[in-house]
């Protein structure tokens, strides 16, 4: 299917492979591209990528177990710890002599003592051996965690806030930035290298959502960063209506972003001696798509209104002689919920977000706006209302818009946007 068509019918899968393609070629096409090390082993840059790869990803871990040990006592967090691993008496050492390497040998006989079920004769000289097996220094993070049967940086933060107690996200990350590293040390392995790629192309695709985020944001997107994902061509990466509108504009026009102007002028204290005037004075269009990428995108748009998803706005705006103005526009809804699935992909539970239904559109290539229908959490649930429902809108307004669209022809202004 071509992108033409899936525009007009609002076939998701299109654009996403769309996009996929627009992120390879920042990754591999463009002068000087990083994606080139995926192909020498030997480059140094793969440990900076995989370094980075590390950092990240042990954030996000960090993250997850900092909401989950949160305002928990020295105790309970421990109990939680323990209480997710089969306590064997190795697993149960790999736990206490990592959350607290500095502790004596009874407290570690009443730890194992404490957990183990069937109990264990407290002189039996395995607790000994396994306490020497495990102190501080004879085993890695990683081959401790192993062990235990627990994520390594779990292990470190339980033990890092019984000695921190209290401290700040801000504080963890910065303390356990060489932790984060050393977890992940068996990925620096030259005989890696195809986990080494996946990791590093991951990484890639996110500076390819970079360098399309920079042209967004000429178009007017209203965000500072881009979701890095291929669904971002389907919304994930949200937006605003005013941003739809603006981009519509730079389309009219021909790929010329115009600034946006609410107020032309302001007049004060007439007739007084103080009276002053205040001119809005219009910055320079700025060329942000070339005219025939403009017109292009415009003309499937107009596919859209004329056989499309917003059909039934085609002939809505009449002139007074007769004759139909052309309309072209884009619809989209947006059913957006939290869904938790389990096992073999099987959905648990799934909460109703919000709901969206939004037609973003242009009149006789000079009027353009945003229509959107919007219903804020829970209560979306009792909606289901597609992009249908703006056009129609937008089709009942029709009438009472045309006089504002004959007096601004009339007038040979400029194209502007109306946006609801």
């Amino acid at each position: 299917m071509s992108v033409r068509d899936g525009l007009r019918n609002s076939v998701n899968l299109v654009f996403i492979r769309l996009m996929r393609d627009i992120v390879h070629h920042y990754m591999f096409l463009t002068p000087g591209s990083s994606a080139r090390l995926l192909q020498d082993v030997d480059d140094p840059r793969r440990a900076v990528y995989l370094a980075r790869f590390a950092d990240q990803e042990g954030q996000v871990f960090m993250r997850r177990f900092l909401v989950k040990y949160r305002r928990k006592t020295a105790q309970e967090a421990e109990d939680l710890l323990v209480g997710g691993v089969r306590p064997t008496p190795s697993r149960l050492a790999a736990i206490f002599r990592t959350i607290a390497p500095e502790a004596p040998l009874d407290q570690f006989i009443a730890f194992v003592k404490r957990h183990r079920t069937p109990a264990i004769d407290p002189a039996d000289d395995r607790l000994i051996k396994l306490y020497q097996q495990f102190a501080p220094g004879q085993m890695s993070l990683a081959d401790r965690g192993y062990v235990a049967g627990v994520h390594p940086l779990e292990l470190w933060l339980v033990g890092y806030l019984r000695s921190h107690p209290g401290a700040s996200q801000s504080q963890v990350m910065q303390d356990s930035h060489a932790e984060r590293q050393a977890v992940y040390s068996w990925l620096f392995s030259s005989r890696r290298k195809q986990a080494q790629d996946k990791r590093i192309l991951g990484l890639l695709e996110g500076e390819g959502f970079v360098e399309i985020h920079r042209q967004w944001a000429l178009t007017g997107y209203p965000f500072d960063t881009l979701v890095p994902s291929y669904a971002t061509a389907i919304g994930a990466s949200a937006d605003r209506p005013a941003a739809l509108a603006e981009l519509m504009g730079i389309l009219v026009n021909d790929g010329l972003r115009k600034p946006a102007m609410r107020i032309q002028s302001l007049h004060f204290a007439a007739a007084t001696p103080y009276e002053s005037v205040l001119q809005y004075k219009p910055g320079s269009p700025e060329r942000v798509l070339a005219p025939e990428v403009a017109q292009a995108v415009r003309g499937a748009l107009r596919l859209v209104v004329e056989n499309g998803t917003a059909q039934r706005v085609k002939r809505a705006f009449v002139r007074p002689d007769g004759s139909i103005m052309p309309v072209g526009g884009k619809t989209g809804t947006g059913d957006q919920r939290f869904d938790v699935y389990g096992g073999g992909g099987r959905l648990i539970t799934s909460r109703v977000v919000n709901r969206s239904a939004t037609f973003v559109f242009n009149v006789d290539e000079r009027f353009f706006g945003t229509i959107i229908a919007y219903v804020p959490g829970a209560q979306a649930a009792a909606y289901d209302f597609t992009s249908g429902l703006p056009v129609q809108l937008l089709k009942v307004l029709a009438p009472k818009l045309m006089p504002l669209m004959s007096a601004a022809a009339d007038d040979d202004v400029s194209p502007g946007a109306c946006v609801h």
